[in-house]
């Protein structure tokens, strides 16, 4: 097959206009062509006034190589290349050995799959409850104040993931063809066949609750082993090698392999772990709060005359701002048509986050509105400083919310203007269990606050409407990366305890559902070739 790039149709075209793009581009005539499938789709906004369908195909015609030769000097026609995964080994019949994967977020998820189907049999411990009954914990939350630390927007099956965007786009390189794998995985557990070629796949929180339930029954069948409420509370390493892991029950379970997915808000583990001294780094994430706006005022930015057009969807937007005082502002994990999720994981602690569900119809956006820091910023050179600075945060929005885990709350015009908001305006916060009207300027540091103060107009230069009075800002955003890193070699093993495999967002390896869906897979690939080599 052929690849063909740069189709540009309307957003009203339909199939056979895209089948005559096809012959124009190729310069073919109509039989010549026996079918095509659509490997990539985005739009392009750049022109005012006008959207255009970008196309990325995969054609199949008569004689692709003379044709090829013959469109040798085009840069939008060549061969279509493999894009298949391919698992490197296979576990002989009869191995006795067994991983141990902790986690179930997208790199516990995968790991597990991955060494599942390449016959290593897993066992997969997750501290939080499976995803339908951790939905009800994360409603108690949101609905009667009612938090249970195990069982929470962090802490179950899917990780914190579930309960987000569900945004399946990355950045990051993959040669391998993992993330192909990945979203067939995705469709296949019931996910819209979209996320295989739109630009900015997502899936959604409901969604992903029985995408999710899908993938847990794949691994059963492939022979793995998953434990809910299961709390991995030590890792036994000796001669800085692991020997097994203990759980909060007292039972221990013999392995030499650990891939370690536990997500970025597994504090206690952060701390067991450097108390066994694995060597843990700290590492720069940001700080910050989320915005929200009328989901309208973006669509009107962003798509002008073409807003509301089902077609398109909701609109989103990517800001970033260098500011006078050196630091960076950006926005971080934007919601289009969601709401802003109570995320707190710890008890007398507050954190935000953003969801959307897949209609994404909601009547407001949000983002984070983040600054990044790094450790000079922590006020301490231990490895676990960041989280230190993390929990001061949360503890402060805790008591500004009014120690009921509302969260506090500012209209945009008020925080710009330095003075406390006493209720909302036209933008209703869709902060759950509620919000305390307050004055968000001591809930981060100074050089936070007054970055942010010099962004939000920035922002409004790109976006009319972004700096409008009315425009809620709720905190606090803290959990945006995970504030450590757990280092490792090449091999994907911990630098100074053979056995052990960090890997994930919690490791400090991943950012996103996809990323970390990745790192789990290579983790894995190089948990079953240690195995094999044994």
């Amino acid at each position: 097959m052929l690849r063909l790039t740069e189709v540009r149709l309307g957003l009203h075209h339909r199939e056979a206009e895209l089948k005559a793009a096809i012959l124009r581009a190729l310069g073919i005539p109509e039989p010549e062509l026996l079918g095509w499938h659509v490997r990539r789709r985005g739009y392009d906004a750049r022109k005012s006034g006008e959207i255009l369908f970008v196309y990325t195909l995969d054609v199949e015609v008569r004689d692709d190589a003379a044709l090829l030769n013959c469109l040798h000097h085009s840069h939008h026609v060549t061969q279509t290349p493999d894009e298949t995964y391919r698992y490197p080994v296979q576990a002989p019949a009869g191995l006795k050995t067994r991983p141990v994967v902790i986690g179930t977020g997208p790199c516990g998820i995968f790991a597990g799959l991955s060494l599942a189907r390449m016959g290593f049999r897993p066992v997969i411990l997750e501290r939080g409850k499976s995803v339908r009954e951790r939905t009800q914990d994360v409603w108690g939350l949101w609905r009667e104040r009612r938090l249970n630390p195990e069982s929470n927007v962090q802490f179950g099956e899917g990780g914190a993931g579930t309960f987000s965007d569900g945004k399946l786009h990355t950045g990051i390189k993959d040669r391998g063809h993992h993330i192909r794998q990945i979203l067939k995985d995705f469709v296949d557990a019931g996910a819209p066949e979209e996320i295989l070629y739109i630009s900015k796949p997502h899936i959604g929180t409901l969604r992903l609750v029985k995408v999710v339930e899908r993938l847990r029954e794949k691994i059963l069948e492939l022979g793995g082993e998953i434990r809910f409420e299961s709390h991995v509370t030590d890792i036994v390493i000796e001669n800085g090698a692991v020997r097994g892991v203990t759980l909060a029950n007292g039972e221990f379970i013999a392995t030499g392999h650990v891939v370690l997915a536990v997500g970025h808000s597994a504090r206690d583990t952060f701390e067991m772990l450097h108390g066994r001294g694995v060597h843990i780094e700290p590492k720069p994430f940001s700080i910050g709060f989320r915005i929200e706006h009328p989901q309208h005022l973006i669509d009107a930015c962003r798509l002008g005359k073409h807003a509301g057009n089902p077609v398109l969807g909701a609109a989103d937007y990517k800001l970033v701002h260098h500011c006078k005082n050196g630091r960076d502002v950006y926005s971080f994990c934007m919601c289009p048509g969601g709401q802003v999720v109570a995320a707190s994981s710890e008890a007398g602690r507050v954190v935000t986050n953003g969801m959307s569900h897949y209609s994404r119809n909601e009547r407001n956006a949000n983002a984070g509105i983040v600054v990044g820091i790094t450790p000079a910023d922590f006020g301490s050179d231990h490895p676990l400083a960041g989280i230190a600075l993390q929990r001061r945060l949360e503890e402060k929005a805790f008591e500004s919310g009014g120690r009921n885990y509302n969260a506090p709350a500012q209209l945009v015009g008020d925080f710009l203007a330095g003075r406390a908001s006493a209720g909302p305006g036209s933008v209703i916060p869709s902060y759950t269990p509620g919000v305390t009207w307050t004055d968000l300027g001591t809930s981060l540091p100074d050089y936070a606050i007054a970055a942010i103060r010099e962004a939000i107009p920035a922002f409004e230069k790109s976006l009319k409407g972004f700096a409008m009075h009315d425009a809620v800002l709720t905190g606090v955003e803290t959990r945006t990366s995970a504030p450590i890193r757990i280092a490792r070699n090449d091999n994907f093993e911990s630098v100074n305890v053979k056995g052990l495999f960090p890997a994930g967002e919690g490791a400090g390896f991943a950012g996103g559902i996809i990323s970390a869906a990745v790192d789990g897979m290579k983790a894995a690939e190089a948990v079953a070739q240690k195995i094999l080599r044994m």
